[in-house]
């Protein structure tokens, strides 16, 4: 359904209808919020997500149709047209009918106020990092307080106004982050608070007056930038920590970490140099990372053919051994391959790559760049 069109199961009836509790999402994520709340608290009375249009304009890890969880459980739906909620729908709805709570979980845009205001109690929502807002504002959080090596998450619960994640805090629950953790199970830690949080609003709300939040902040601002696919890409200059890092932080349901595959294999002369040798190679030019287009990155002083080159996305790594002597070979090299998996030469040290993809098979004295 699109708009205000209506399903059996739960039928949106136009002007003047009152949803008290309104729940705002499209991600895997809201999908476990919604059958927590039906099935532990109370579910809500209207669900707001994106049109299946909607969802397919827009790139959104984890995304999920909510749609048939709704029907399933009655719940009515308002699919709108545009992720930003300003669609001319959109703004006739929440202008014609009226509510209480607003709770989000998987939208990852800002409410705009016309929405903001048509609800009496306010809406919801949730963001964290290592110190308290307005502290680590701005986009992916958890992502990024992975891959900054953080060892705690201080998830709040906040009230929206029209700016991103503004100290309006309702309640905060704290959790750590351990070097075991990847993205996925640094999610089921996340929530598991955001339900302990949601149960705590919806009481505040039961007994009726204002909710209250505390605006007071002695922490600085500070802001995590938006993260997009390309952010991805492993630099084999990185430290061993830097890039485990950075793979647990973007592997599923996120585009994973990747890099590119220099098939031709070195022969030893080549090998303390740290260049390939390409012997039928008409023409060779260094990598360079500003030219993604036919994908040659910067790996050093290696040399790569004018071309595409394979794609290697690894999912899950770690740290395979800081002390064996590996200095014969170049950072990016892989030096061996046990079971599938290679190892690969690190600038402190060498990784195993557990879990990856890769368009060729990977051999020993290939370059990963």
């Amino acid at each position: 359904m699109s708009g205000a069109d209506a399903f059996a199961s739960g039928r949106l009836r136009g002007k003047g209808m009152h949803y008290p509790i309104v729940f705002f999402g499209v991600k895997d994520t809201s999908e476990t919020i919604i059958n927590f709340m039906n099935e532990e608290l109370r579910k809500p009375d209207l669900v707001v997500t994106l049109s299946a249009e909607a969802r397919g304009k827009t790139e959104i890890s984890g995304e999920a149709p909510l749609k048939a969880l709704c029907e399933r459980l009655g719940i009515p739906v308002f699919e709108a047209a545009k992720y930003k909620l300003d669609d001319d729908a959109t703004n006739s709805f929440f202008k014609e009918n009226s509510f209480d709570l607003g709770i989000v979980v998987g939208w990852q845009r800002l409410i705009p106020s016309h929405v903001l205001n048509a609800f009496s109690k306010g809406i919801f929502g949730f963001h964290g990092n290592a110190g308290y807002l307005p502290f680590g504002r701005g986009r992916s959080p958890l992502n990024w307080s992975i891959l900054l090596g953080d060892t705690r998450f201080n998830l709040n619960l906040f009230r929206y106004d029209e700016h991103a994640d503004s100290p309006n805090v309702f309640a905060t629950e704290m959790f750590s982050l351990t070097e075991h953790d990847n993205i996925r199970t640094a999610t089921y830690k996340n929530l598991i608070c955001t339900k302990r949080l949601i149960a705590k609003l919806i009481a505040a709300y039961d007994a009726g007056g204002e909710i209250p939040i505390r605006t007071e902040s002695r922490d600085f601002d500070s802001w995590y930038e938006k993260r997009t696919a390309q952010d991805g890409k492993i630099d084999w200059h990185a430290r061993t920590r830097e890039i485990y890092n950075l793979v647990r932080a973007v592997s599923e349901p996120f585009p994973g970490a990747y890099c590119y595959v220099e098939g031709r294999q070195k022969d030893n002369s080549a090998r303390a140099s740290g260049r390939t040798v390409h012997p039928a190679a008409q023409s060779v030019r260094t990598c360079d990372a500003g030219d993604p287009a036919d994908r040659a990155i910067a790996a050093g002083d290696l040399e790569c053919p004018i071309g595409p080159l394979p794609t290697l996305k690894a999912w899950e790594v770690h740290p395979f051994d800081e002390m064996i002597d590996f200095h014969d070979y170049a950072p990016g090299e892989i030096i061996d391959v046990f079971d599938g998996k290679p190892v690969v030469r690190t600038v402190d040290g060498s990784l195993l790559i557990d879990r990856y993809e890769c368009d060729v098979p990977l051999k020993a004295g290939m370059m990963l760049c």
